[in-house]
Order: C-alpha cells, then sequence, then structure tokens
C-alpha cells in the first residue's frame, strides 16, 4: 500500500470496505476471478458506495482534483463561444455529459444569455444521483429561475437530437479492459481477491472483441496497455442518435500512433486521491479515482463508422485561444491587480503546457452542421489520428 498518500478517515474505510465487500462477493460468484473493467465500474459506480456514486466531495481545492471549469469560468466562457456557432448552425439544445458539480452548465448558460443565444434546452445526462443532487444546487444558486427552467435532468439518453453534444472528462472515466501481450498469447489481467486485498491476475484472453482491438495494435511482447470499448460504444450511441450538430470531447489522451507508443508498455492507467496521482487501483476502493488516456483515433474511427465526420481535434490550448480566450481576458482591466491577476493565473494553468494545455485535447465529431468550427480554426491536428 502508498503509505505517503493521506489515510482516510474511519467513516471513510467503512465506506471502502463496504464496497470491497461488494467486489469480493461479485469474484466469488465468478469462479474467483473478474475483469478489470468490471471492478473500474463497481468502484466508480456501484449504487451508493462507487467513488462517483457515493457522497464525498470528489472536485475542487477539496476534493481529489481540479477540472477546468473550476479552475476559471474563462473555460465555459470560451466554450459558449464555440456553443454559440453550432447552435446557430443546427437549431437545437446543449447535452452534457456527466456534469460534474454543474459548474460548467452554470457558466455556459450566462455566457450564451450575456450573448443571445441560449439553446432551447439544457440537458443533464447524469448517472450518479448525488452529483445529479449537487449540480441542482449549484444551478439553483447561480441562475435566473428563466435560466434555470431550461436545464432538464435525462436518466437516458434522448432517442434523437440536434444540437452540441458536450462531453469534458467524461470518456477518461469508462470502464477499461487492461490486457497484455506475450509469446503464449494475448492476457487479460483480472482482479482476485487476496488475503491482504484485491490483486492483479492474468488469464487467457477469450473476448472476441478485445482479441480483434488488440490484434490491430500491432504491440511488442510483455506490453501491458487499456483497450476501452465502453468509449467506442458510447461514440457510436451518440452518433446514432445526432441528426444535426457537433459532439465536443475533451479530455487527456493521444492519437493512437501515440498511445500505444512502444515505450508506452505499461499503460495509462492512473488514480487520484486528494490530489495525488498513483497507480494502485485497488487502493481504498470507492475513495479515489480511477482513470485511463483516451485513444482518440479509436474515438473518431467510431464517428466515422456510424456517419459522422471529424470536424477537429487540438489540444486545449489551442482551443482555448483559437475560442478568445485572450480577448475575455481583457474583460478585467490589467491596472486591477486584484482582480486580472487570479484569472491571468487561472488562464496560465488552462493554457500552459506544463499544466493542462497540451495534455488535455479537445475533438468535434460532426453531422449534417456544414459550418468550420472557431475551435480548430488553427492548430488543427485531425491529420495525427
Amino acid at each position: 500500500m502508498n503509505t505517503n498518500l493521506p489515510a482516510p478517515d474511519a467513516e471513510a474505510v467503512a465506506h471502502s470496505e463496504m464496497l470491497a465487500q461488494k467486489i469480493r462477493t461479485e469474484i466469488a460468484g465468478n469462479q474467483g476471478w473478474i475483469d478489470f473493467a468490471r471492478y473500474m465500474h463497481l468502484a466508480l459506480y456501484a449504487p451508493g458506495l462507487g467513488y462517483y456514486s457515493g457522497g464525498a466531495k470528489k472536485f475542487g481545492h477539496g476534493g481529489d482534483f481540479v477540472t477546468a471549469p473550476e479552475i476559471s469560468p474563462l473555460f465555459a466562457q470560451c466554450l459558449a463561444r464555440q456553443a454559440s456557432q453550432v447552435l446557430e448552425a443546427a437549431h437545437g439544445d446543449i447535452l452534457e455529459l456527466g456534469a460534474g458539480t454543474g459548474s460548467l452548465a452554470a457558466e455556459l448558460l450566462l455566457e450564451l444569455d450575456r450573448m443571445q443565444q441560449l439553446p432551447g434546452r439544457y440537458l443533464i445526462l447524469e448517472v450518479s444521483a448525488y452529483l445529479r443532487d449537487v449540480q441542482q444546487r449549484t444551478l439553483a444558486s447561480r441562475l435566473s429561475p428563466a435560466l434555470l427552467s431550461r436545464v432538464q435532468w435525462l436518466d437516458a439518453l434522448p432517442e434523437s437530437f440536434r444540437g452540441m453534444i458536450l462531453a469534458n472528462e467524461v470518456l477518461d472515466a469508462l470502464p477499461v479492459h487492461v490486457v497484455k501481450t506475450s509469446a503464449g498469447g494475448p492476457l487479460e489481467l483480472g482482479v482476485i481477491a487476496g488475503e491482504q486485498g484485491f490483486v492483479w491476475s492474468e488469464r487467457p484472453l477469450v473476448n472476441n472483441q478485445l482479441q480483434s482491438m488488440l490484434a490491430g495494435l500491432d504491440l511488442p511482447a510483455d506490453y501491458v496497455t487499456e483497450l476501452c470499448p465502453a468509449a467506442s460504444g458510447l461514440v457510436s450511441s451518440l452518433a446514432r442518435i445526432l441528426e444535426s450538430g457537433v459532439m465536443l470531447f475533451i479530455d487527456y489522451g493521444f492519437p493512437r500512433r501515440e498511445y500505444y507508443h512502444p515505450q508506452r508498455n505499461q499503460g495509462t492507467l492512473m488514480c487520484h486521491y486528494r490530489h495525488y496521482a498513483h497507480d494502485d487501483p485497488f487502493l481504498y476502493p470507492g475513495l479515489q479515482d480511477i482513470t485511463a488516456h483516451v485513444d482518440f483515433t479509436a474515438m473518431a474511427q467510431a464517428a466515422l463508422a456510424n456517419g459522422l465526420e471529424l470536424k477537429g481535434y487540438c489540444g486545449q490550448a489551442q482551443f482555448l485561444i483559437n475560442c478568445g480566450i485572450t480577448e475575455l481576458l481583457g474583460r478585467v482591466s490589467p491596472h486591477d491587480i486584484a482582480s486580472y491577476a487570479p484569472q491571468a493565473a487561472q488562464a496560465q494553468k488552462l493554457l500552459s503546457p506544463a499544466e493542462m494545455g497540451e495534455l488535455f485535447k479537445v475533438m468535434a465529431l460532426g453531422g449534417q452542421c456544414e459550418c468550420s468550427l472557431l475551435g480548430f480554426m488553427q492548430g488543427d491536428r485531425s491529420h495525427t489520428l
């Protein structure tokens, strides 16, 4: 166990143990082994116990990590400029997947209202009852009744959609399978219950879909990595409902040739606990986030296979610059140091290659929407996919 991390309190430990027992029961009922994707799903989404469905604070400076909407309203204000362009072309709504604390939704609606380009509705698909409650309180405290009336929460994807679909740090939280190449054939790394906790256990890879995905990567021997059919499946589902508009994904990840680079032979699996990043997914189940980077090539392929087109792909910094972050920062006078200095520092975090500017990527996938998107007018890297 990583002893450098802050210890949880007794209540948190008891919560984690309840989830661990649920996972042990599932392992026992599955001949003593489950694939890692199932473990990750339970650790993050088990009702009332998983990381995203439990009640612990996750976002912001008192949680486990900080997302771009929590860093600065400039992020949402830039997205509003892109959303305005899509809404003008598609005449529809905004659908946000996994809306976190609701900060992005609040700032987006406030900025679009300022621009007089509001969506008909602002739809939020949120699987966590706890986070839905947080979002409702955030929006009620920051929006006028008129703006709040445009917001609706969904339990499932609509049958059809026009407008902009927005997913900020959603794909990285989808459960991944962990696989390994070997001289004797491909292996899948799953989870068993050991005496001291959960441990990795290898088995021959028998899942046909995963075998097919792995075969297309031409990886060297003894290479460990992740495969995420759930992410491709989500993009495919969204593509099928999108009648007209754009899907915008913002996440950390790489084009395929970078993701599966020979030197990245231990994968990208990462955990976040109280602002510490580490690589032990079995530590404190239910109390920490578990993520993997996104294979953006796979996302583009899923969209193209379902009739959409790739509208743009670039780093977060380039996207925000294209959407006018420096102009938005100029709303505050540099002579007003007390107001300007914090916003400039926030912008630096969003733009700096050493922070979020290069690690995070933005991808737009469109259907029946002919406009050239503002966020990709310069520095588009679609050719790297």
